[in-house]
């Protein structure tokens, strides 16, 4: 019987601290009461991202020179790691409701690519496919438009997911790199993160995830080069999709 009485003592203070607990939560003072109530504000953001690409490789080829030399490759290009890069821009968000927001954060991305192609007909002294690297240095404006919704407030925090999509405008050009990329592409984005509010502005961290939509490969670049030895790793791939990772932190 005491032991009893015991257990049900012990269950009895672990339920009143969590009811104490949970009102000292409610009774925690909101910073920044008023500030989700503006129709439209203001911020800047800066965060990191990590690059990355998918290639589609054509399998062999057969190229003729300008002197009609024939020849035979087997090349494949992948990109071997995630490249981290720097991001900075601004925000503009409309309140459409409650709990849903539009919002536009032009951004500037300045990262690149780590690219490596293997010749499988062209093997070095211990028999191994020689390999041909190349950074592909990216400098994007981003135009994403996305739809944010929000939970409920809790104290000083409030979860939220977006999605949306956003225009890429590539600043780099190709030059003598063997493959680039096209000067116009589209990614598709979903993102999660949490509105902090602080006593003089509000913090909000974000994850978002961003997938290239359609063919980002710029397919005449292979025409533009004027060393031939590298139209066999330009043309060694057909398509390719870009992928990022941003964390990003919002300061309204």
């Amino acid at each position: 019987m005491f032991n009893v009485n015991k257990k049900r003592l012990f269950l009895l203070a672990i339920l009143l601290v969590g009811i104490l607990s949970a009102q000292a939560q409610q009774r925690r003072v909101q910073h920044k009461p008023y500030i989700d109530l503006r129709p439209l504000h203001f911020g800047i953001v800066v965060g990191t991202h990590l690059q990355d690409i998918e290639f589609e490789n054509v399998g062999p080829q057969v190229l003729v020179d300008e002197e009609g030399n024939v020849s035979e490759h087997l090349i494949t290009a992948d990109a071997d790691k995630w490249n981290p890069g720097f991001s900075v821009g601004v925000l503009a968000e409309l309140r459409l409701h409650e709990n849903i927001a539009l919002r536009f954060s032009p951004s500037m991305h300045f990262g690149a690519k780590h690219l490596t192609f293997l010749n499988m007909l062209d093997l070095d002294e211990e028999g191994r496919p020689r390999k041909v690297t190349q950074d592909l240095k990216n400098t994007y404006v981003g135009l994403p438009v996305n739809i944010k919704f929000s939970a409920p407030r809790f104290n000083n925090y409030r979860p939220f997911i977006a999605a949306g999509i956003s225009g890429m405008i590539n600043l780099t050009g190709g030059g003598e790199d063997y493959v680039s990329l096209k000067r116009f592409s589209s990614m598709v984005e979903v993102g999660i993160g949490c509105d902090f509010y602080l006593p003089f502005f509000k913090l909000i961290p974000e994850l978002k995830f961003c997938y290239g939509l359609g063919n980002s490969l710029d397919t005449n670049h292979i025409n533009e080069l004027r060393d031939t030895n590298k139209r066999a790793y330009a043309g060694s791939v057909s398509s390719s999709q870009s992928k990022m990772i941003m964390l990003s932190f919002y300061f309204e």
